[in-house]
């Protein structure tokens, strides 16, 4: 596996006041259906502790054609999940994204060497 290929993403999301259970649930379905998903080594729905509107979404892909890939097979209306723009309509405002090589470490596979 080409490590520099790697996709890494770290997903915050503020739902609208009182809604952040709704979105983790949905995002939680999201995650569900990207079981098994070719490309797909990580998705991890998280709530924030001292904000519970506050959820955020650690992603892990081997490569972009892989999220692309993801992002094309999310049919709106297919009864599997939520679609991004039901998503989008329960945050308060846009998602805030960080782009990141991941490089290993427990729950991801490789390591150090294979980033060097």
């Amino acid at each position: 596996m080409d490590a520099a290929a790697r996709v890494g993403r770290l997903m915050t999301m503020r739902a609208q006041p009182g809604r952040g259970a709704e979105v983790a649930d949905a995002l939680l379905r999201v995650a569900d259906n990207l079981r098994g998903f070719p490309g797909c080594e990580l998705y991890v729905i998280s709530r924030d502790h001292a904000d519970p509107d506050t959820v955020r979404v650690t992603e892990v892909w081997s490569d972009e054609e892989a999220v692309q890939a993801a992002l094309a097979a999310a049919t709106p209306g297919d009864g599997l999940g939520p679609s991004v723009a039901e998503v989008l309509a329960m945050l308060a405002g846009p998602p805030e994204r960080v782009d990141v090589v991941p490089l290993g470490g427990v729950g991801v596979a490789g390591g150090r060497d294979d980033a060097r």
